[in-house]
């Protein structure tokens, strides 16, 4: 099941839409036979999961039911309503449903990747050198993702409060109109849409080199884990999803290529990205570190009372799944 286009650009998805995704994505069988299984897993569009058909790992013993999103933020409310079993997303999205009643994400691995590709985006025109130049400012920002966390620790460096500037919460297309048309100052943005916005002449003012760790995490549904043969199929699948990784790094013209018959972006974008990444792609199992890190994310929103209280990460962790991936 693919969500339309029309319906993720509108933002969000609300309670009753993810009830409804939930309800009508398959079930698992219970009959112990893989062939049986359906394993529900989100993807974005263009992003490293949705190529395990290029990258010759597409025969699963299991059916996959992929179901497209516009962000880490919407899986993660889709993993907690029941709708998903598998998905990936930032370090962020979890800490703002871990303490939803039964929460039900539960991080599985870490894709340890670039950060040079989220950015601060000023129009070309704009007198702003530094982030402090933008006190008193319209700026864009994707709520509950890393582009809120950005924004959160750009703020900080510059002696600068949530109230010294005027944050705007958009979806990224929303903040590409908004950004296009002037309505925003700047824009805290990730993902090629950083690429497009350059071509137009849009002014990178910082990346998130030194801000974020560059882990983002792979989620499963506690209840998947807790079911003994759809766990060995997400183990499976992540082991099959390492092999994507892999492939993805060994050719980036490739790469690049197969990404823009995706998503019909020109491949001289998604080379460009590629080739000014920080840091290889991996996924790899959890670890203390990657757990530690979460928690320093976490403990930001919550001193800036962005989040109703203190969230412990820890059992946030599931390592089930370990076994599947390589070490970090």
């Amino acid at each position: 099941m693919i969500l339309s286009r029309r319906h993720l650009l509108a933002g969000g998805l609300s309670v009753a839409g993810l009830s409804a995704l939930a309800a009508c994505s398959p079930k698992t069988v219970k009959s112990g036979s893989l062939e049986d299984l359906t394993l529900r897993a989100a993807t974005y569009r263009g992003n490293l999961d949705a190529f395990f058909q290029q990258a010759g790992v597409a025969d699963t013993p299991y059916k996959v039911a992929k179901s497209e999103f516009a962000g880490g933020n919407l899986i993660a409310e889709a993993i907690n309503a029941g709708a998903l079993d598998i998905g990936g997303m930032s370090e962020i999205p979890p800490i703002f449903v871990a303490g939803a009643p039964g929460n039900q994400v539960r991080i599985v691995a870490v894709l340890q990747g670039d950060v040079n590709n989220q950015v601060v985006l000023v129009p070309k025109d704009s007198k702003a050198q530094v982030f402090a130049d933008l006190k008193g400012k319209r700026i864009g920002y994707v709520k509950a993702t890393t582009s809120h966390y950005i924004l959160l620790r750009l703020l900080d460096e510059a002696g600068l409060k949530w109230t010294d500037i005027q944050p705007v919460a958009l979806s990224p297309q929303d903040g590409l109109a908004a950004f296009s048309s002037g309505a925003i100052d700047a824009w805290v943005i990730y993902g090629v849409i950083v690429q497009q916005a350059r071509q137009a002449g849009a002014r990178v003012l910082r990346t998130a080199l030194g801000i974020l760790s560059g882990n983002y995490l792979v989620a499963a549904a506690k209840s998947a884990l807790d079911d003994p043969l759809k766990r060995q199929a997400l183990g499976d699948y992540l082991g099959r999803y390492a092999k994507v990784v892999e492939w993805s790094n060994a050719d980036d013209a490739r790469w690049a290529q197969a990404r823009s018959a995706a998503t019909g972006v020109p491949a001289a974008l998604y080379l460009r990205e590629f080739k000014e990444r920080s840091a290889l792609t991996r996924l790899v199992k959890i670890s203390d570190a990657a757990i530690a890190s979460q928690q320093g994310v976490a403990d930001a929103f919550a001193t800036a009372g962005l989040i109703p209280a203190k969230v412990d990460v820890r059992p946030l962790w599931d390592d089930r799944l370990n076994s599947a991936l390589p070490n970090a």
